[in-house]
Formats: structure tokens, sequence, C-alpha cells
């Protein structure tokens, strides 16, 4: 059987070498990949690439009598880098599937099939038995072709075999990926042996990798956005702990006194005392956004409690009229506790804050705005604060924003906004 170069085959192989190189940059750049997929995507992406380049040289120097000599050397090339992404596979699986690919009887048997398919690539290019060119550089295959593709379609089953049987170690979108990969390959390999078809080949290898790279790329961003939001949840929840010494020693100091002059107001104080607590604790436990209502609750629970011992000095207004929306525990509580942690002062005016919600056509907005002292904004977002807390969490749970307009002497205005939630 004769081996004609095809146009379509060129021209697939060189989008697939183009596509090769973006994934490279992608998985190389791209947060969120563990290191055993980067590297193994990095790899199995150069193979693909390098397989395009070897093809279009290949192709331009098909059956040219000046090239005779060197067109010799490209089947062994081409069918070594069609060997390889086999192998990669295999070791990526096993790593997948939890095993240690070192001591892997698994991938032990697939480097010795490996061993056994460079062994017949060596004598096919020793001998006319497998395939051959004629004296004007024409590629021929003989009926033992096949033979020479049975270690990789053995390494197929093996990886498929492995993936079956480890089946519980890995994701639903692992699991799938591994498997279209495999079934599309193995099938397209056992055709092409016997149907040599390049075109079908270079159809089924870009169509395995690109399915096989968007599954696993994107089970691998959501476990990153988890952590993420695992670790602000986290920072979140130690600073609700982390609770100001000052405001529960005042918090007590007022209650103590309250229950000789002011027995009902003593309980009232209690009362909002145990909700804000129970508000906190309660927020820590919670790992997707709460309705708004929830946090407002929160916020006048805190607020009650501070009014207590800043009668004079701290005056809060709501403007309320949009509710319906949801944001991630302890987004607007402490903002308000920043407030006033940084504007009450006996020795400055009285501090007044306004509450806000809106709805707009950019989204849900909450406004929290104060007339006190007003700080560098610059300021606000180093790493071990609580509003660098809060911008991660509204980006990660909720995809939404925070922003800081505060000029010293001037107050300061802090507003975030939520995106509509798609129905």
């Amino acid at each position: 059987m004769s081996y004609e170069i095809s146009m379509p085959s060129h021209v697939l192989l060189e989008l697939a070498a183009v596509l090769a190189i973006i994934v490279i940059g992608i998985s190389s750049l791209m947060p969120g990949i563990d290191r055993w997929s980067r590297r193994y995507f990095i790899a199995f992406y150069i193979v693909q690439a390098l397989g395009g380049i070897i093809f279009a040289i290949d192709m331009s120097t098909y059956m040219d009598p000046n090239y005779l000599e060197l067109t010799r050397w490209f089947p062994p090339l081409e069918y070594l880098v069609f060997s390889l992404p086999f192998l990669l596979l295999n070791l990526y699986l096993t790593y997948c599937c939890g095993m240690n690919w070192r001591k892997s009887g698994i991938f032990r048997i697939t480097i010795s099939l490996w061993g056994l398919f460079l062994i017949i690539l060596i004598v096919a290019q020793s001998t006319p038995i497998f395939y051959h060119t004629d004296p004007t550089g024409r590629f021929y295959v003989t009926s033992w072709h096949p033979l020479l593709f049975a270690p990789l379609v053995a390494m197929s089953i093996i990886g498929l075999i492995t993936l079956i049987t480890k089946r519980k170690g890995l994701s639903r979108k692992y699991f799938y990926a591994f498997l279209l990969y495999i079934i599309i390959v193995t099938i397209t390999v056992i055709v092409h042996s016997f149907i040599f078809t390049p075109i079908l080949i270079n159809i089924a290898f870009f169509i395995g990798s690109v399915t096989m790279y968007l599954l696993i790329l994107s089970e691998q961003v959501n476990q990153y956005m988890n952590q993420k939001i695992a670790i602000s949840t986290k920072n979140a929840n130690i600073m609700v702990l982390q609770m100001r010494p000052h405001f529960i020693y005042n918090t007590m100091t007022s209650i103590y006194y309250l229950c000789e002059q002011n027995p009902k107001k003593a309980q009232q104080v209690i009362l909002d005392f145990t909700s804000y607590l129970r508000k906190n604790f309660n927020a820590m436990v919670s790992t997707d956004p709460i309705p708004f209502t929830e946090e407002l609750e929160h916020v006048r629970a805190y607020l009650a409690v501070e009014l207590t011992q800043f009668e004079d000095s701290l005056f809060v207004d709501y403007d309320i009229p949009h509710t319906q929306f949801r944001l991630p525990p302890l987004s607007l509580q402490p903002l308000v506790e920043n407030a006033i942690k940084h504007g009450v002062d006996p020795e400055l005016d009285p501090l007044h804050i306004l509450i806000q919600t809106l709805e707009t056509k950019s989204g849900n907005v909450i406004v929290v705005k104060d007339d006190g002292p007003g700080f560098d904004p610059a300021d606000a977002f180093h790493s071990q604060s609580a509003l660098s807390n809060i911008k991660q969490r509204l980006e990660l749970m909720c995809h939404g924003s925070i922003t800081i307009t505060s000029r010293e002497g001037e107050g300061t205005l802090v507003k975030i906004v939520i995106p509509q939630a798609k129905t």
C-alpha cells in the first residue's frame, strides 16, 4: 500500500502544532494547575508540536530526488514521536490514580512494551518487513505493518484496564477525560494499522487531546478556586476568633454597670451581644453566599452593642430598599466595624455611618459611607487585612468587587458590587 501525503493531513498537523504551542504557554502560566498535570501537558504538546514539525519537513521533501537519503529517516522519527503520548499517558494515569509510578508494575509493563516497540521500529528500519520506500521516495506499508502498532495498542489496553480498576481514585471529569482519550486513540490506531490513513490518526489525536485537556483543566481550575475560597474562609474565621479584646472587654463592662443602673437595657445588650456572637460562629461554618438579610442582622446586632458604648459618638443611618441578593458571609459587618474602629474618637466629632443598598444595571450595590478621618486607600488591601480577605471572597464566591474612596479628613466610602445571579 503506497503512502500519499494529503494536504488535509498536513493542514491538521500544522493546526495541531499551533494549538500545542498555545497550550504549552497556557499550561506554563495558568495558576491552579498542579505540577504533574502541568508537566504532563507541556510534555504532551511538545511531542505534538515536534510531530507537526517533522511531518511538515517530511511533506516538503517527499519524493524529492535531492532528499531521498534524508526522507528515509522520517518514518521512524514519526513513529517514535507517535509512540511517546502512549508512554506519557500511562505515566500520568498512574500518578492520578494515586500509585507510585516508580514501583508500579503497570508502568513497568508499559516501559517494557515501549521498549518492544523500539526494537520492532529498529527492525522495521533495517528491513522492508513493515514498510519501505521505492527508488523514487514513495512510501509503502506491508501486510506486517499492523504488528508495528501492537505494543502501542497493548499500552492503551493496559491504560484502560488501569483506569477502570482504579476509577474510584479519580474524579468524574478525570475519569471521562482519560476514558474518551484512550477509546478514541485506541480504536483509531487499530484502524490505522490496517488501513493506513494518516488523516484519521491526526484527527483522533487532535480531538482526543483537546477533549482531555479541557476536561482536566476545568477540574484543576475548579479545585484551585475551591482551595482559594477555603483559604479565604479560613482567614475570615481566624479574624472572627481574633475579635478585638477591647470590644469584648468594653461590652462586658457595660453590661456589668447596666445590670445595676438599667437591668432591662442590660438584658437587651446581652441579647444583642449573644446574637452577634451567634452570627459570627454561623458565618464560620458557612461556605456559600448567604442572603443579605442575614448579614444585615449580623450588622444590626453588632451596632446595637457598639451604640451602647458610644451613644453620643456614633450615629448610624440605614437606606436598605433592596435586599434580594446573596453575598459571602462576613462581607458587610467587618466594613462597619472597620469604620468604627478608625472613626470613633472622643476627641473628634461624632461619627456618622450610612449603610445603603441599591439595585443597578451593574448589579447589587452595597455602600458603607462614613465622615470619619479617612485614610490612604493604597494601604487598604495589604495581604493580611480584613478588606483584602473580603475582596478575595467576593471575587471567588460571586464575582463581585469592592472599591474604596477615601481622603484624609473627608471620610470614606466603600462600595461592593455583586453581579445579578444568573437564573
